[in-house]
Parts: structure tokens; C-alpha cells; sequence
């Protein structure tokens, strides 16, 4: 089995990559991750009144997608390290009529700053991998506070499995 890279940037340096990326994130990575974030929200299964949190929410492709999921009367809210990403999330939510449903938070995804039990799912879609291994499970034990008894989680992650320019980039 191959070993896991450790991540060793900090959390300072992550956020001004993404910050810096920000404006070209979609054009670069948008094409490559919109499927599998797809298929993640699909298996999710957002509903109707549910109150759902996206862990690393980027520009806010799939915050929308899930909004229209758990309509007017559901909650949806993101956090992401990025105040740039943060900003277009913002921007791309402002023009669909889920403003009033969606809360888009800056902060640090091991402390998420969400009471106990709150959400009826979560989803991390290309996120755990910018964390560092022995940071996961705190990640996850995170999301596992945070989610209702019987909530759900979808994550998509990258795989080595078949290597592409994108994983490269991740790497």
C-alpha cells in the first residue's frame, strides 16, 4: 500500500493559495470536480427543510445545487479556510434566490463552529486531502459531532489510483 503524503504547509499558507487561486479556481479545477461533487450530492440526497453543511464549500457550485435541493424551507451553510473562495461562493449565491437559506462562514474546518446534532447531512468534496493525516479523524470526528442521529455524510476525495494533471496539482 502506498504512504500517505503528510501535508505540511500550515493553514495560513493553504488559505493564501487558495486566496490567490480564487479568481481562477473554477476555470482550472470546475470542469474536473463538478461531476464527482455531483454524484457526492446525489448520494447525499439533500432534502426538502433540511439543514446541510458543505466542509470546504470553495466557490459555491455545489452550495447552490444543494439549496435548490432542500428549498426555501431547508438550511445550508459552508465553510471554507478561503476568504477569496468565500467571496465568489457569495458572489454566485447573490444571483440565485437562495440568499436568505444560505450562511457562507470563514473558518477552520477541525473547529467547526456548529452546535451538536445541527445538520441532517454534510458533504466534503475535495477537501480532506489538504489536511494533514494525522488531522482527518479529528476532521471527521468533527462532522460526526455536528451530524443529527441518522444524518448523513458524502465525501469525494481524489484518488492515486488514476493519476491525471489535476491529482498532480493537488500533490
Amino acid at each position: 500500500m502506498p504512504q500517505i503524503s503528510r501535508v505540511t504547509r500550515t493553514k495560513q499558507e493553504a488559505r493564501s493559495t487558495y486566496n490567490k487561486l480564487s479568481r481562477w479556481y473554477d476555470l482550472m479545477a470546475g470542469d474536473f470536480e463538478r461531476r464527482p461533487s455531483n454524484a457526492a450530492i446525489q448520494q447525499l440526497t439533500p432534502n426538502t427543510g433540511e439543514s446541510i453543511l458543505e466542509i470546504g464549500c470553495g466557490t459555491g457550485q455545489a452550495i447552490v445545487k444543494i439549496g435548490e435541493l432542500t428549498d426555501q424551507s431547508g438550511k445550508v451553510f459552508g465553510i471554507d479556510i478561503s476568504n477569496g473562495m468565500l467571496a465568489i461562493a457569495q458572489s454566485r449565491v447573490k444571483k440565485t434566490s437562495l440568499q436568505d437559506q444560505v450562511t457562507l462562514l470563514c473558518g477552520d474546518e477541525m473547529q467547526l463552529p456548529f452546535s451538536t446534532g445541527c445538520f441532517d447531512g454534510i458533504l466534503i468534496s475535495f477537501t480532506l486531502e489538504l489536511f494533514d493525516s494525522p488531522e482527518i479523524p479529528l476532521v471527521l470526528a468533527e462532522c460526526k459531532r455536528c451530524l443529527r442521529t441518522g444524518g448523513r455524510i458524502s465525501v469525494v476525495e481524489l484518488s492515486s489510483k488514476h493519476p491525471t494533471f489535476m491529482t498532480g496539482l493537488y500533490d
